[in-house]
C-alpha cells in the first residue's frame, strides 16, 4: 500500500448519511409470507415444505422466527442436526428430507400452531410500545454495528478467518488496546483496523480521537492502523475528524475509508496481506 496523505476534504465528500430503518425489503417481503399463511390447527411436514418454497433464505428467516431463534442460534442448531455439508439452500436441495426432519425435531409445525393460533392480550401493546420507545437506541447500535458488518465482510473476504474481533490485542513492550478487528492474531497482528459509524452529534465523536490514540500509543510502528468510519454528521463536527486526518498525515493511521471506499478498503487489504506474507 503506497503511502498518501488524505484531504480532510476527500473524507467529508465521500460520507453517506447511516440511516436506519427497522423494516428491510427481507422483513418485508418475510412479514408478507408469513401473513399469507393459511391458519389451522395443526401443521406438518408438507406446510413446512411449502414455508422453504421460492427464496429458501427467506423462509429459513420464517421459520426462525417461529422458533424464537437468533440467527447464529438457528446455524448452531442446523449445524449440529444435520452433521457436515453445510445448512444452506444446496444442503436443503440434496438432502430435503433430512433438512425438513431437523426442523420438525425442531418443533417448527407445533410453534407455527402456538403463533399462528394465538390471541394477542393488552400486554402486547404495551411490549410494541417498549419496542418503540427504546427505538432511537437500537437505531444507534445498528449504525454502528452495521458498519462493523460492512468491514468484517471486506476483512473476510480477503483474510477468510485470519482475524479476531473485538478485541484487546498486545502491542509494543507488551502495551494493550482494545480494538475491532485484530489481523492475523490479537497477540502479534500485523493489522489493526478500528471503526466507527455516527448518525448523531455527541461527545463519543470527541471519544473516537482517545481510543485511536489509545491503539497508536500500544501498538508497534510496523503495525497498520486502519480507521473506518461513516455519517454525515462528521459534517457538524470537522474539528474532530480534522484530527483524525492530522494522524493520518502524520503516519500514525495509515488510512481512513468509508463505506464509498470499498473498493480501496478492499484492494489495500490486499496488498497488506501479500506485504506482511499472510
Amino acid at each position: 500500500m503506497q503511502r498518501r496523505d488524505q484531504k480532510l476534504a476527500d473524507i467529508l465528500d465521500s460520507l453517506s448519511p447511516l440511516a436506519v430503518e427497522w423494516m428491510d425489503e427481507i422483513a418485508a417481503s418475510a412479514i408478507a409470507r408469513l401473513t399469507a399463511l393459511t391458519p389451522k390447527n395443526e401443521y406438518d411436514r408438507t406446510d413446512i415444505e411449502q414455508l422453504l418454497q421460492g427464496n429458501f433464505e427467506e423462509g429459513l428467516l420464517c421459520a426462525r422466527l417461529f422458533l424464537a431463534l437468533s440467527k447464529d442460534g438457528m446455524e448452531t442448531e442446523l449445524r449440529e442436526r444435520l452433521g457436515p455439508g453445510g445448512i444452506g439452500v444446496n444442503r436443503y436441495k440434496s438432502d430435503q428430507d433430512k433438512y425438513l426432519s431437523v426442523l420438525e425435531s425442531l418443533g417448527l409445525p407445533e410453534a407455527m400452531a402456538a403463533a399462528i393460533n394465538y390471541e394477542p392480550i393488552w400486554s402486547d401493546i404495551l411490549v410494541e410500545r417498549l419496542r418503540s420507545g427504546r427505538g432511537s437506541a437500537i437505531t444507534g447500535q445498528r449504525r454502528g454495528r452495521g458498519l462493523e458488518e460492512f468491514a468484517e465482510a471486506m476483512i473476510k473476504d480477503v483474510f477468510q478467518h485470519q482475524y479476531e474481533v473485538r478485541c484487546t490485542f498486545v502491542g509494543a513492550d507488551g502495551r494493550t488496546a482494545k480494538c475491532d478487528f485484530a489481523i492475523p492474531t490479537r497477540h502479534e497482528p500485523r493489522i489493526v483496523v478500528e471503526v466507527k459509524g455516527y448518525g448523531a452529534t455527541g461527545s463519543k465523536m470527541t471519544d473516537i480521537i482517545g481510543d485511536l490514540d489509545a491503539i497508536i500509543d500500544a501498538k508497534r510502528h510496523d503495525t497498520s492502523l486502519l480507521f473506518v468510519t461513516d455519517g454525515t454528521t462528521w459534517k457538524a463536527r470537522i474539528s474532530d475528524l480534522r484530527k483524525v486526518v492530522v494522524r493520518q498525515n502524520q503516519g500514525k493511521i495509515a488510512r481512513i475509508y468509508t463505506t464509498q471506499m470499498r473498493e480501496e478498503f478492499r484492494k489495500d487489504l490486499q496488498t497488506l496481506k501479500s506485504i506482511n506474507g499472510l
